[in-house]
């Protein structure tokens, strides 16, 4: 497809700023290469008029607002965002990928989606998930499978693949995802973006009133948080400080000023707690990769010690019985069961044939898990992981497979994220690397709690010449 490197999120945001270009635009434009790359099927739905509505408020507003006020403007005045079918948008139906829901139609909007509106987003539309946000790649029995821009044969990853697509298709500037098992980060690599999982409760919308508990139902860590997809770092940043609702915006800020970070200590290491019962191998190109990153921060000044880190080899069953257990509360008749995706229909009849004491001993082998993870990776000021073990696989492969054998595909391919989760640290996949054929290879950060900025700065230095 044509070249989808245009403007920066950042360079949209100050042409706005400065009217250079209109709200309305801005919106055209985006909305027009939505439709001229309809195929790569990352959008479920387009409310095109009701962006043009708020495209022309948001020029009204700027008509209104004085030269020397315009500081005072929303910090995101006019800028398209797209938001994952996942989360509610005020008069949108919300579908969560499944066949086997009725697709109510949202009253308000979600925390996080709110907070960007009120920071002078303006959404156009929703982005294709998979099925209850379940697996890392973004294919349901709604809608057709999202693609990945670099490689339409390929998945964009998931469950956030549809807004990777778009983000990497240039069809929004950037784009809010949420990150459970590796939701914002395997697209992120997938696509070659730069994705953020902020540390839980870093974004306040995350723990809101209905949530408001470090742990779920069964006392298990609480694992999904919202973050940014961008195509650099400082995109992510800007888009990071609004979903936090930050006074100023200092991720940004200390983005701009990456230069002068030196001197961490950052450990190095490929092991996976699913080692234990899975093969995890990687590839040459991953392996190149993970190497290159290390050498690029070992020239920035920062120590770089290859780690031995040792995990619970009970972590697989441990996380995949919590990652399921709340199908066990999913309640559905007869003919709307039948109408899931397989992968999800038999982790459900699994969930459902366990106890409440099952699920709770799992949650709390994982409550152990993190302190543990917390203690080993505190020891460093980041740790360096590989990125996705291997090329994204084929739209098809995994649902051609028996659930268990997708499954295990997809916890080869990703087995470095759904540690970090489970541990309530911050995270950050990076771009690496382009290869001749196209395809992008990258790594993941981990940092200690609040160091979101300062992994962002790392991801700048990564990615900087």
């Amino acid at each position: 497809m044509e070249d989808a490197t245009a403007e920066t999120a950042l360079a949209w945001r100050d042409a706005l700023r400065r009217g250079d270009v209109s709200a309305r635009e801005v919106a055209e434009r985006y909305l027009r290469r939505i439709e001229a790359h309809h195929e790569l099927g990352a959008f479920l739905a387009v409310i095109g008029d009701q962006a043009h509505s708020d495209a022309t408020a948001a020029d009204a507003r700027f008509a209104a607002t004085s030269r020397s006020e315009r500081s005072t403007l929303p910090r995101l005045h006019g800028l398209p965002i797209a938001v994952k079918d996942l989360v509610e948008v005020a008069g949108m139906a919300t579908t969560r990928g499944s066949a086997a829901l009725r697709h109510r139609v949202a009253t308000a909007d979600a925390p996080g989606v709110a907070m960007l509106r009120a920071a002078g987003a303006i959404p156009l539309g929703k982005t294709q998930v998979s099925e209850l946000g379940l697996t890392g790649y973004s294919e349901n029995a709604i809608a057709p499978p999202a693609r990945n821009p670099l490689d339409p044969s390929r998945t964009p990853g998931g469950s956030s693949g549809g807004s990777a697509a778009a983000v990497a298709a240039d069809l929004i500037p950037m784009g809010p995802g949420t990150d459970g098992g590796g939701s914002i980060r395997i697209p992120a690599l997938a696509c070659g973006l730069v994705g953020l999982k902020p540390g839980l409760g870093a974004v306040p919308g995350d723990l809101a009133a209905a949530a408001p508990s470090l742990h779920d139902e069964f006392g298990a860590p609480r694992l999904t948080v919202s973050g940014p997809l961008a195509r650099d770092p400082a995109d992510a940043a800007m888009l990071f400080d609004a979903q936090r609702g930050a006074t100023r915006e200092p991720a940004l800020a200390a983005v701009r000023a990456a230069d002068e970070l030196t001197g961490l200590r950052i450990a190095y290491s490929a092991a996976s707690p699913f080692a234990s019962v899975y093969p995890i191998a990687l590839s040459a190109e991953s392996g190149c990769a993970f190497e290159a990153a290390r050498e690029r921060l070992a020239a920035r000044g920062h120590r770089i010690d290859e780690a031995t880190f040792a995990y619970d080899p009970e972590y697989p069953e441990a996380f995949t019985t919590s990652w399921t257990a709340g199908l066990s509360r999913l309640a559905l008749a007869p003919d709307a069961a039948a109408r899931l995706m397989p992968l999800t229909s038999l982790f459900r009849e699994r969930a459902r044939a366990r106890t409440v004491e099952a699920h709770e001993r799992a949650g709390a082998r994982l409550r152990d898990f993190a302190a543990d993870a917390r203690q080993q990776w505190g020891a460093y000021d980041a740790v360096l992981t590989p990125g996705l073990t291997m090329l994204p696989p084929r739209v098809g492969t995994f649902t051609s497979m028996h659930p268990d054998d997708d499954y295990r595909l997809q916890c080869e391919w990703a087995p470095f994220t759904s540690m970090v989760n489970v541990s309530g640290l911050p995270a950050v996949a990076v771009p690496v690397m382009r290869l001749p054929t196209g395809h992008a290879m990258g790594v993941q950060l981990i940092g200690r709690i609040g160091s979101e900025s300062q992994l962002l700065q790392l991801a700048a230095q990564l990615t900087s010449p």
